[in-house]
């Protein structure tokens, strides 16, 4: 099943006409798209009862990826995680079978050590029952030692553009799971994609489908809200191209 969203359930007035109605913003959001990215918690706590209610405000077959906080990959940088992963862990628990995912995103400047990762990786196993995605953005990440680290754990390597090492816009092991993050290019957050760039995701992401792997992909291109606009332009150009192509 392919996936698609945003990492952010903001919608543009000149997007209106994209959503149906519904009682709120993510609501509305959900009358489109099957998959939101939380990026809110990357930043800041929320509340438990918070992610009760938006477990509430979107249909069953709905799904969020909760970003794991920064305190904790950008700060203790995955040193001494435990306590603070079993704390998101009760904090998200609110969102019971609309959990579909927790996101990892490493800085730049964290390089692999295998020590370090896999005693952080096991307390996220432990904390966590649904599938994890890391986006790791040193180099270091994508060397066959890492290999070893995501096969062990069962952590999808997130395919990410732009990439920032060879092989970053390919995702990377996880069974079945497959996860995209489109930040926009060629400025981060802020550039939309073009119709061949989206064409060519849209045959990759059908590729994936076609063996049966879970596919989730996320526009993080939200600062100029065109996230929105090309998550919409891919689902109709995943529609079309499926119904064009035959099945393998």
């Amino acid at each position: 099943m392919i996936r698609i969203g945003c990492a952010s359930w903001s919608i543009a007035s000149r997007q209106a006409g994209l959503f149906g109605e519904g009682d709120s913003t993510l609501s509305r959001y959900a009358t489109r798209f099957s998959v939101v990215e939380v990026n809110s918690t990357f930043h800041r706590r929320h509340r438990p009862e918070t992610f009760v209610r938006w477990a509430a405000a979107v249909p069953r077959t709905f799904r969020f990826s909760v970003k794991l906080p920064k305190t904790i990959t950008h700060e203790a940088r995955l040193v001494r995680s435990a306590a603070a992963i079993r704390e998101f862990a009760r904090d998200t628990a609110g969102l019971g079978a609309k959990l579909g995912g927790v996101l990892v995103q490493l800085p730049p400047s964290l390089a692999l050590d295998a020590r370090v990762a896999g005693a952080f990786f096991r307390n996220l196993r432990a904390a966590f029952e649904v599938p994890i995605a890391c986006e790791p953005r040193h180099a270091s990440w994508f060397e066959p030692k890492a290999d070893a680290l995501w096969e062990r754990f069962d952590i999808a390597r997130v395919a990410a553009d732009p990439p920032i090492a060879v092989d970053q816009d390919t995702p990377g092991h996880a069974g079945r799971w497959r996860y995209f993050r489109l930040h926009g290019a060629p400025r981060m957050y802020y550039s939309a994609y073009d119709d061949a760039r989206l064409e060519t995701l849209a045959t990759a992401l059908l590729e994936q489908d076609r063996v049966r792997r879970a596919v989730w992909c996320i526009f993080d291109n939200t600062a100029h809200s065109h996230a929105v606009e090309d998550a919409a332009r891919l689902q109709a150009l995943v529609d079309l191209q499926a119904a064009t192509k035959p099945s393998r």
